[in-house]
């Protein structure tokens, strides 16, 4: 996720209002290729069955990286595989910065990563884009739920400051004054926090210690990182993994996607961003958050988004991150490029995006959406 350069970011041309109901749109895609095939839901997924273009000859996709994007993949990997005989979809996870890695060393046929590739990133991609580079699509968006579990706490309220001190083990107790005062009526336990972070290099840390660069007043003293950065806590490895531990543990708190949260059935704090009352972690907030987000790539194939981590409109939640799918725009295997394309325009059309929005995922833009498609037709 890129600042604006050289005057390309490009307003999204979508309200709130139609990004929002987008969560409840299904459409279907068709094709005369005898390969397609009706598809079923995946699991966890509320979408109507749809056409999905397969390729003139589905096999197997390899790829690795963001585990934000986890249970977006299995819905849709399963959907894609059911529709598409022969096809498989390997996901391997491990983070956002081994994806991209694994990427550019060749061993997968398209990354995860919940930020946009650097530009070092981007220089070495060329070695296994022959002919081409890595580029950016954006296509699994997301919130970033900042989690917890004390008891009798139903309805906790916190800010960027306060959420950087706990992080960093500036405010240590749940009955802190600062929490206190952002939550008056809430009976706060006199307990120590136990928070958790990500023990490998991770996106959603990146665009969780983005927004707390932006809105925490300086109480985050460091630079945006996929690597934790923070002082004290206890590490836990993926997004499933710190979900896990603030299940099991009393008092603790750490960071999640929202998906996580709904499966684990954990609870989620409301930000105070100065709006006129705290912004709940729901898909439909976050999807305000997205209506105005702006494409920045260094080039009309690459689609890097900028997004107001620092937003104070009503309604719109600021911790948000994006999954970008890293693919070679050209120089892509000539046996594996026609399924890569099916899939990842699978993943872009309006059955895609409901399936994975009824996961708790956030639909794109129909602006960005048809944008990242036209992109997927030219991958070589």
């Amino acid at each position: 996720m890129k600042l604006q350069r050289n005057g390309r970011s490009k307003a999204l041309a979508i309200g709130a209002m139609a990004l929002v109901s987008s969560l409840s749109l299904a459409a279907c895609g068709s094709d005369d290729n005898n390969n397609n095939a009706a598809a079923p839901s995946g699991s966890g997924s509320a979408a109507a069955p749809a056409a999905i273009n397969c390729g003139s000859k589905p096999t197997a996709l390899v790829a690795a990286g963001s585990t934000a994007q986890g249970n977006a993949i299995d819905i849709l990997k399963n959907n894609f595989e059911a529709a598409c005989k022969g096809a498989t979809v390997n996901y391997g996870g491990g983070g956002s910065g081994a994806g991209v890695q694994q990427f550019n060393q060749g061993k997968v046929q398209f990354a995860g990563s919940d930020s946009a590739l650097k530009p070092a990133e981007v220089d070495a991609s060329k070695a296994v884009c022959t002919g081409g580079q890595g580029i950016n699509l954006p296509l699994v968006a997301g919130l970033v739920s900042i989690v917890y579990n004390v008891d009798g706490v139903d309805n906790l309220v916190l800010d960027g400051p306060t959420i950087a001190k706990i992080f960093d083990s500036q405010i240590t107790k749940w009955n802190d004054p600062a929490i206190a005062a952002l939550n008056p009526t809430a009976k706060l336990p006199d307990a120590d926090i136990q928070a958790f972070h990500r023990t490998e290099d991770s996106g959603t840390t990146e665009n969780l210690t983005k927004y707390l660069a932006k809105t925490s007043g300086g109480a985050w003293a460091y630079p945006a990182s996929k690597a934790w950065a923070g002082k004290g806590g206890q590490g836990a490895n993926g997004s499933a993994g710190v979900s896990a531990q603030v299940k099991q543990v009393k008092n603790s708190i750490s960071y999640a996607e929202l998906s996580f949260a709904q499966t684990n059935n954990l609870k989620s704090a409301a930000i105070a961003t100065g709006a006129s009352k705290p912004v709940e972690a729901t898909a439909a907030n976050a999807a305000n958050t997205f209506a105005k987000a702006q494409i920045a790539g260094t080039n009309s194939s690459d689609l890097a988004l900028t997004l107001d981590y620092a937003t104070k409109d009503e309604g719109s939640y600021p911790i948000v991150l994006v999954t970008y799918e890293i693919a070679c725009d050209k120089g892509n295997k000539a046996d594996t490029l026609d399924t890569l394309k099916a899939f990842l325009a699978y993943t872009a059309s309006d059955a895609g995006q409901k399936a994975i929005g009824d996961a708790g995922y956030v639909p794109l833009p129909k602006s960005l959406t048809e944008k990242v498609n036209t992109v997927i037709g030219t991958l070589a």
